[in-house]
This record gives C-alpha cells, structure tokens and sequence, in this order.
C-alpha cells in the first residue's frame, strides 16, 4: 500500500515511488560526504603546522641587527620581522646623532638657547637615561657627548688632555631639563651635547619586541650587537641559549643560538628578559703600545679601567644596555655592589680576566676557561 502525504507549504501531493527512496538515501550520502569533507577541511585548517625557527638580519642604528622568530609561517614571520625593522629604523632616524634631521641633533643645535619638542620615545629614552645616570652616580652619562666627539676609533685618533679638560665640564646629566608636561626637553649650556648610543640599542631591542608580540609572535629574540632580548620558548620547549663573549679572543660573534664558537666564554637560558655585554674589544684602537677603548669615563674622559667585559641581564634591554656601561665605568669592586643593590644580575670579567658573577645566577651560567 502507497501511503500518500503532504508536504506543508506545498500544492502538490507528493506520491514517492521507489525510486525515491534511492534519492533519498543518495541525497543522505552526499550530505555525509560534504559534512565529512567539510569537518577534514576544517580540521586540517585548524590543526596546528609545525613551528619553526625564522631569521632576518639587517644594519640597523650603525651594526647588525637580527631579529629571529618562532612562526608556523614563513610568510607571516617574514612580515612581523619586516614590521620590526621598520619600527626600529623609526627610532633610528629620532636618536641618530650624527643626522641633522633627528630630535637628538635638535636637542644639542639648541642647547643653551631654548627647550625642544620631541617625540614621546625620545622622552621616554631621556628619562630612563637619567635614571641610570644618577643611579650609577655619573658613570653613565647620557651627556657625554662633547667628550666622545673627540674621538675617532676608525682613524685611530685620540685627543690631547688640553682638549678633553675643556669639554669636560659639559658633561653633566645634572644640566638635562626635561619638561614632561610639555615634551619638551633643554640643555642647559651651550657647548652640551647628549649621545644616547649607550642606551639606544637596547631601547630598540624593548620596542621590537613590543612589535613582534602585536604582529602575533609568541616567541622571538632581538639581537643588537650585544644587546639582546628574547621572549617566550624555541619550538623544541626550551629557553633561548645566550652566549657571552670572551673579551681576550677577538672575533665579531656573540650570540649563540645552536653550536658554541670558540669565542664564547660563558652560555645563559634566557626567556622573557635581555642581556647586554660591554666589552673594551668592541672599538678600540692601540696608539703607541697603549689601548683606547670607546667606553669612556665621564669623569676622566678617558678609555674606563678596571674591567674587561661586562654583561648585565635584567628584564628591560633599555636598563641593561645602560647600566652595562655604567658598572663597566664604575670598575668591578662598585659594580658588583650596584648590580646587587638594584637586583640585576650580571657577569663581569675585570682587567686582570678574573670572573665575578652576582649570586641569583652562580650555576645557572656555564662557564668556558678565560683567556
């Protein structure tokens, strides 16, 4: 018996025969096909690509910047990379001392005369560079220019002492005004100069990691020259592996990311923080059977003694930067006593290549012989 119904909304009866049945079932099984093929699709979309290890490297802010992420696509690595040299070669362009065109060359054309506008990284680096210059007492002095502009590492000149004791008295981060309200900033004498290449690799290396992590990346390193910084795990589930140089073996390699070259002295697990070295073998020349080095004394305006390297590992590139300059400066004995007062760890290696570490990090560095 052929049992008839209704289908609602509908004109027509609808008698199947049975063939229907086989329409039926053959709709039913391509209706399975697609929710099968869609839920594969969908799944192969969603299931996680494997993560590898993506690198970029680039002169950036007068050496080699390289920057290394963590990615399941190349083609979005490359991208957050790219965004990340861009962001920095912004930075560049405010802090570049010897461009005419950025707010540190404003500041010093008018120092003396009047306050300059400035940009609110070019305030925030400022501050966080007197912050370090009284901390360390002066050691690290972000007016340290007119003193530095005497010297000329590539063509091996230094000046006489007549000429430093005449720009020494306008270094004085004391003499630096900074007027938050309005972003302004002012030397107060004319014959000032600030250079904030002590600070600004490190600055950078903060910012680009603030651009990674917004461009989607979970894990990543910024390498500066020696001012590092690295966030979250490599794909393997391990911290970034650092590696500190040996200030007596010459050589331009000093991060380590896989293998050891023999010019590292010392390797760290670095996550979720930075590290800076400052070392006397990064610009030096000898004139005369005597070494000068480009880490100077504000004090002296000569080449800083006492220590051979220093490295400094804290959360903020930017203070690690700084103040690698400045325990350099303050010599061993002080600088131990700052890094511990301020809760920073740090390895510093004197001029003698005895190797002084603060106790959070003793057995968690390994350590290669000194030469």
């Amino acid at each position: 018996m052929i049992r008839k119904f209704k289908v609602q909304s509908s004109k027509f009866k609808v008698h199947p025969p049975r063939r229907t049945k086989f329409k039926v079932q053959k709709k039913f099984y391509y209706s399975l096909l697609l929710i099968t093929y869609c839920l594969v699709t969908l799944f192969c979309a969603c299931a996680p690509h494997k993560e590898k290890i993506y690198r970029k490297s680039k002169i950036l802010m007068d050496t080699v910047v390289t920057v290394t992420v963590v990615s399941n696509s190349g083609n979005g690595g490359g991208k957050a990379i790219d965004a990340t040299f861009k962001e920095m070669e912004r930075l560049e362009k405010l802090f570049n001392f010897f461009s005419t065109e950025s707010e540190v060359s404003r500041i010093n054309k008018y120092a003396g005369i009047s306050q300059v506008r400035v940009s609110p990284d070019t305030l925030d680096i400022l501050e966080k560079a007197l912050f370090v210059s009284e901390k360390t007492g002066g050691a690290f002095d972000v007016t340290i220019g007119p003193v530095i502009s005497l010297y000329d590492f590539r063509k091996k000149i230094k000046p006489d002492e007549s000429e430093i004791k005449k720009k020494l008295p306008f270094v004085n981060y004391r003499d630096l005004a900074i007027d938050r309200n309005r972003s302004a900033v002012f030397l107060k004498r004319k014959g000032m100069l600030i250079d904030i290449g002590g600070i600004s690799k490190g600055y950078a290396a903060d910012k680009a990691v603030e651009t990674l992590k917004r461009c989607g990346i979970n894990s990543g390193l910024v390498s500066v020259a020696g001012d590092i910084k690295a966030f979250g795990l490599k794909p393997d589930g391990t911290p970034w592996k650092i590696g500190i140089r040996n200030p007596g073996i010459p050589s331009d390699s000093v991060l380590v990311s896989g293998g050891l070259p023999d010019d590292i002295m010392a390797t760290l697990d670095l996550r979720d923080g930075a590290v800076s070295t400052s070392g006397d073998y990064e610009r030096f020349f000898i004139l005369d059977g005597k070494r000068y080095h480009h880490i100077l004394s504000p004090k002296t305006g000569r080449s800083a003694k006492g220590c051979r390297s220093v490295s400094v590992i804290t959360k903020e590139g930017v203070f690690t930067d700084a103040f690698a300059t400045g325990v350099f400066v303050l010599g061993p004995e002080e600088g131990m006593k700052l890094l511990e007062k301020m809760g920073f760890d740090g390895v510093i290696v004197d001029s003698q290549g005895k190797v002084l570490v603060t106790p959070n990090i003793r057995g968690k560095v390994e350590f290669r012989k000194v030469a």
